[in-house]
């Protein structure tokens, strides 16, 4: 049972409990119920909104109790329900709040535009899209698109279809031809998010093959973390690039 939030996002004052604690001793707590957690995951999860501990004048973070409850919360809710972290967070802030919300069900579903997904326990299994849907959800005609897979931009899958984030993929490369790049120019890419998936596959193969299925399900959520990162890590020196040579 899910014990009720006391501190996270939008709550980084201090609370009735004054004691506060550093990230590494948030990490010897979390290690007792969560031996895989790391330093970079607690900052990850700071990141992306699901706590707020207090800074000192230095800069250091100063985390409540409240703050590594919740942070159980979330690492809990990503183990034993497999739940996006914008779901959490959003459940989690309803509760802080006061409201009466019910514990969301693992089973949605995200905009076709944004990647379809449909999670349950085990791993995130893509939904498959036929060839028409795809052509009508990125508005592009039958020769782009044959164009597309000709450089390996877009890729089906072995039953003929495609998994539904390929519609992410199909509208980025359409929006990016309309400043020139062709698909020719685009290859150099493929080629380093091919090799990208290649690390994060073998970082998190272990705990792929270990026979607890939470273990299994604890590596598809430690793969989207890496993919994340990796890809938040490509925007940055993309624009540090950028301003070093507009200077």
């Amino acid at each position: 049972m899910l014990r009720t939030p006391t501190g996270g996002a939008g709550h980084g004052a201090a609370t009735a409990d004054a004691r506060s604690m550093s990230i590494g001793t948030v990490l010897v707590e979390l290690r007792e119920e969560f031996p895989e957690v790391t330093i970079s995951k607690i900052r990850f999860l700071e990141a992306e909104g699901l706590i707020e501990p207090q800074r000192t004048p230095s800069g250091y973070r100063k985390f409540s109790s409240g703050d590594v409850e919740r942070l159980a919360q979330v690492l809990r809710m990503q183990r034993d329900h497999y739940l996006p972290l914008k779901v959490i967070r959003e459940y989690l802030d309803a509760v802080a709040r006061g409201e009466q919300a019910a514990l969301p069900s693992p089973g949605g579903q995200r905009d076709l535009a944004e990647g379809v997904w449909e999670t349950g326990p085990g791993a995130a299994t893509a939904v498959r899209i036929g060839r028409a849907e795809l052509l009508a959800a990125a508005e592009v005609d039958e020769e782009r698109l044959a164009e597309w897979e000709s450089y390996g931009l877009i890729v089906p899958a072995p039953d003929g279809g495609y998994d539904a984030d390929v519609v992410t993929v199909a509208k980025l490369v359409a929006d990016l031809g309309r400043f020139g790049l062709e698909p020719r120019h685009l290859r150099a890419m493929r080629a380093s998010a091919d090799r990208e998936a290649g690390w994060v596959e073998q970082l998190v193969a272990p705990l792929r093959r270990h026979r607890n299925p939470q273990t299994r399900a604890h590596a598809e959520a430690t793969a989207n973390e890496l993919a994340e990162l990796s890809v938040r890590l490509h925007a940055a020196l993309v624009q540090t690039a950028l301003r070093s040579r507009l200077r």
